[in-house]
């Protein structure tokens, strides 16, 4: 099977669509949290809690889409009340080498960025 390659500049291309999903610092921080998880699954609550500012409605809505979009699994343990566990997928394991990098370069630039932003 041939996978065809998208096209970033054509605009009905779901590049776009797909960046605009991955591209959030949410995202961002909970394929982090994944991927350095040991044991490799962690639950809600403790993602909800190594990630200060974001609302339970966000985080559900961020797994929600990583999870249909193959990028993390989810584990239900039926327990009374259900035990829930999400973990990165290899597909969600290899975007953690690209947004490490943009997480870095962003880090290391904020700095800059924030004095280009507040002069005339």
């Amino acid at each position: 099977m041939t996978t065809r390659r998208g096209d970033l500049f054509d605009p009905a291309c779901p590049t776009r669509r797909l960046l605009d999903r991955i591209g959030t610092k949410w995202v961002s921080m909970v394929v982090k949290l994944l991927a350095e998880a040991d044991p490799e699954e962690i639950r809600f609550a403790e993602l909800q809690r190594r990630m200060p500012g974001v609302s339970q409605k966000m985080l559900s809505t961020t797994l929600r889409q990583l999870t249909r979009d193959g990028l993390v699994g989810r584990r239900v343990e039926p327990t009374v009340p259900p035990k829930v566990y999400y973990s990165l997928t290899d597909l969600g394991l290899s975007l953690e080498v690209p947004l490490s990098a943009l997480r870095a370069w962003a880090e290391e630039h904020m700095a800059l960025i924030g004095e280009s932003a507040t002069s005339p």
